[in-house]
């Protein structure tokens, strides 16, 4: 199979296009895609800029395809659009061999299709190139905010709150950025040195990360980091800068009892585990069954280089008041709550078209009963770290701002190696630029 095939069965799992079909995310289609395709590593390289590239740019190509198609658009099969998109996002992004690439989309277009629909992508791909569809323009848009939309393809409503909240002089640059590959960092537990060690002995550029104690900054390819990390030998994973850091803010000391609410697969759970040690003690609690699973998998891994406590798991909705017993209090609590996850679209290509405006408020109900609920198992004294991978203000400031009125928590400071990265509130606040998520956190200690 090849890369151009793979990379079109990737976007019609991301959208699907039939009612009833579930869409699948496009790491996990590429993953299942690229296996079943044998893919090598330089095809799968291929795929995979073909299909991030055309399920981010999807505004920005549908734009460019418009003048060709017009009505027709809306009578072709989906999968026919969505191979247009690639086949437009190749010649217009990147440095292709014209002949080998109209000649397999076209085919490709036969085989999904019928020989009318390759005669049909053939004709629009040939006047495509006789006159490709210009950039737009500024003055062909009401406000700048829908003008970075169409340029950087992003949702305007996206690029509106973006705007409102890191204002005019980073908007564009996040914009820009959105489209630009994710840093990767790798996050150890306990052994640090060995980790920079092997990655070193394979060739890799490698730091150790001035934002996050556990993480280093790999300036190397996502596939090289994987097979590193599939090896086995040390004791790491893939995780943003961003992510890692709020273990930092927890800032879990060793023998004392922290809450990881919402801990997913486990990613921060081992952190705080490696700093508590076995002396400690750890509970988490998520929703997904299997995500849980996956947690206590890795524990039993991870345990075979460092000694760590065993967590107790819990199953359940978090926001439900009996989940854990009234008279369990823990030193340390952290909540890394579900969001929008606006901040990471660059790490997630189909993201910004996964989300609507109402989904902020909506996660922000529940994001504000999940911190009522979870701060009663806070010891007096004890800190409480909320965290999500948005800035959207309706999930983070007003979120936070919101719990304090009533008394019982006060600010307390963050780490000095995030000052430079906090609000006027002393909150972490990070753009997403440069390579990092955008995300947001706030330290709260319990005063009564």
């Amino acid at each position: 199979m090849s890369a151009r095939e793979v990379a079109l069965l990737v976007a019609r799992d991301v959208f699907p296009g039939e009612p009833g079909v579930e869409a699948r995310p496009a790491q996990a289609a590429l993953a299942y895609r690229a296996l079943r395709g044998k893919l090598d590593a330089r095809d799968r390289r291929f795929a995979t800029e073909l299909a991030y590239g055309a399920i981010e740019m999807r505004r920005a190509l549908d734009d460019a395809l418009r003048p060709f198609l017009k009505e027709r658009a809306k009578s072709l099969p989906s999968t026919i659009q969505e191979l247009l998109r690639l086949a437009v996002y190749e010649l217009r992004y990147t440095q292709p061999d014209v002949h080998a690439t109209l000649f397999e989309w076209v085919n490709l277009a036969k085989r999904y299709g019928h020989q009318g629909l390759g005669s049909l992508v053939n004709a629009v791909l040939r006047s495509y190139l006789r006159e490709p569809t210009p950039e737009p323009q500024r003055e062909q848009y009401a406000d700048i905010d829908d003008y970075y939309g169409a340029l950087y393809s992003l949702p305007t409503w996206i690029v509106r709150r973006l705007h409102a909240r890191f204002g005019d002089d980073l908007i564009e640059r996040i914009c820009r950025e959105a489209n630009e590959p994710a840093a990767h960092a790798l996050v150890a537990v306990g052994g640090g040195e060995r980790v920079l060690a092997a990655m070193t002995a394979r060739g890799m550029q490698v730091s150790r990360s001035a934002l996050a104690r556990d993480a280093v900054v790999v300036r190397a390819s996502e596939g090289s980091a994987l097979d590193l990390v599939e090896s086995g030998n040390v004791p790491f994973w893939i995780q943003s800068e961003s992510s890692a850091a709020i273990v930092d803010i927890l800032d879990a000391q060793p023998g004392e009892h922290i809450l990881d609410c919402c801990s997913g697969r486990g990613n921060k759970a081992l952190q705080i585990a490696a700093r508590i040690g076995p002396s400690g003690a750890l509970t988490c609690i998520d929703r997904d069954a299997r995500k849980i699973v996956v947690l206590q998998k890795r524990f039993e891994e991870t345990r075979r280089f460092v000694d760590l406590p065993i967590p107790a798991v819990v199953v359940g909705d978090a926001a439900e008041p009996t989940l854990v017993p009234p008279e369990m209090l823990f030193d340390r609590v952290l909540l890394d709550a579900p969001c929008t996850a606006l901040g990471v679209i660059a790490r997630h290509p189909e993201a910004r078209w996964r989300r609507r405006p109402e989904d902020v408020d909506r996660m922000a109900t529940l994001q504000t009963a999940l911190l009522a609920t979870i701060a009663a198992r806070v010891k007096p004294g004890g800190r409480f770290v909320y965290a999500v991978c948005s800035t959207d203000e309706r999930e983070s400031t007003n979120v936070v701002d919101a719990f304090l009125a009533a008394g019982d928590f006060i600010r307390a400071p963050m780490p000095a190696s995030l000052a430079s990265f906090c609000d006027a509130n002393g909150d972490l606040l990070m753009a997403p630029i440069e390579g990092q998520d955008g995300f947001y956190a706030a330290s709260l200690e319990r005063v009564r």
